[in-house]
This record gives structure tokens, C-alpha cells and sequence, in this order.
């Protein structure tokens, strides 16, 4: 990355980070995260939120954290009891039979406690790449980029880089962006692409922040 890109990526983080707090809407897992949460709470929600609108991933949290807020209250849960309460985010059925084999893997082999370790983390029932580097990165503070659709849209807009799917977008932001940026790059531009750089008429003339740094690529119609 030039000197000129290097600056221009620091002035596009550091606005972000200055308009961050006023979003209505932010990232469950990362609020968890920035609230102090067990990273129990963070993998559950991250699980919980694939494929779900954060609105009705967070009801369907809260009223899960009633019950069970760790693997060993959550195994007195029956699967059909965790389905009632997380219902109805996406694949309800699916993700109470995730929840119950993580928590029964983590009071298995890791004393009840979420490990630490991207290789670990990947082999839960459930847990991708995408949901292994979050947990890593908000919860323990391991350097990892993890790209939803809206960090590889945005980042493609920018012109940051251009790739066609997430995990290109993975592999191609490791070189462009500095290692210490990687953990806050999902929380800044997942609230970012929720309130401002949405996939459909974004609102750039309105409320964009970064719209001075952005050369809008691929961007049609805008607000």
C-alpha cells in the first residue's frame, strides 16, 4: 500500500470510528465483546446471527441468556426448548442442535470454556471461518479479519480491493490492510454498511462520512 493509500485508509478508519457510537443499529457480537460478555455469549449470538436480521438476532438472544448464559445451563435445555426461544431466527431447529453440541465439545474437551484458537474454534458444529475469526479477534484479541457481506461490499466500493467473494476478500484485505486494524475492521464497516453503505441505495449524499475517500465502485443508484 503507497504512503497516499496508507492515509487515506487512516482517515477513512478514524471517521468511522468517530461516528460509530451514533449508529442505531451495531453488531450483537462485537457489543457483547465491547460490554465485557463471556465469549460464550459472542459465539452463541455469531452462530445465532448467519443468515438473521440483527434486530431478530438480538430478541432471540436475550430470551436465550434467560435461560442458559453458559455450555453447562445450556445442557439442561432440551433442543426443542432452545428452538422455542431463539425462534424465529434462520434455521432455528438447526442452530439449537449447534448450540447444544458446542456446549457439550466445550464441557468435553475445553473445561467449559471457549478456546482460544482459530483451528479449535472452526471445528465446532457450525462455526466457519467467518464466525472463528470474530470470536478470535473480539473476544481474545487474535488478529483476524472477518468479512461478511457487508466488509466485502464496502471494501470493494472503496476500491480497497477487488474480489467477487468474501473469502477472496479475506485473503486480499491481509495485504492491503495493517495487521492492527483487522479486529475493529468488521465492527466499523458491519455497523457502517447497516446504517449508511446499505447493498441498495446507499446514502451517500446524505450521510456518508467517507464519501470525500470513496470512488464508489459498482455503486448505482445513491441517496
Amino acid at each position: 500500500m503507497s504512503n497516499r493509500d496508507s492515509m487515506q485508509l487512516k482517515k477513512i478508519l478514524s471517521a468511522l470510528r468517530e461516528i460509530y457510537p451514533t449508529f442505531p443499529l451495531k453488531p450483537i457480537a462485537t457489543e457483547y465483546a465491547r460490554n465485557g460478555e463471556s465469549p460464550f455469549k459472542v459465539l452463541i449470538s455469531t452462530v445465532l446471527s448467519l443468515r438473521t436480521k440483527d434486530p431478530v438476532t438480538l430478541a432471540a438472544t436475550e430470551k436465550l441468556w434467560q435461560k442458559a448464559q453458559t455450555p453447562a445451563t445450556m445442557l439442561k435445555l432440551s433442543a426443542n426448548e432452545i428452538s422455542e426461544l431463539i425462534y424465529p431466527v434462520g434455521f432455528f431447529r438447526r442452530k439449537a442442535g449447534q448450540i447444544l453440541a458446542i456446549s457439550q465439545i466445550l464441557i468435553d474437551e475445553y473445561g467449559g470454556e471457549v478456546p482460544a484458537d482459530l483451528e479449535k474454534l472452526k471445528k465446532l458444529p457450525g462455526v466457519g471461518l467467518k464466525t472463528a475469526n470474530l470470536v478470535a479477534g473480539v473476544s481474545f484479541g487474535i488478529p483476524a479479519i472477518c468479512v461478511d457481506i457487508h466488509v466485502h461490499r464496502i471494501c470493494n466500493r472503496l476500491g480497497l480491493i477487488q474480489t467477487h467473494t468474501p473469502e477472496e476478500s479475506e485473503l486480499a484485505l491481509k495485504t492491503v490492510i495493517p495487521q492492527e486494524n483487522w479486529i475493529e475492521l468488521n465492527d466499523l464497516l458491519v455497523a457502517f454498511g447497516q446504517n449508511i453503505c446499505l447493498p441498495i441505495s446507499p446514502k451517500c449524499k446524505a450521510s456518508c462520512p467517507i464519501r470525500e475517500h470513496c470512488p464508489r465502485v459498482g455503486v448505482g443508484r445513491s441517496r
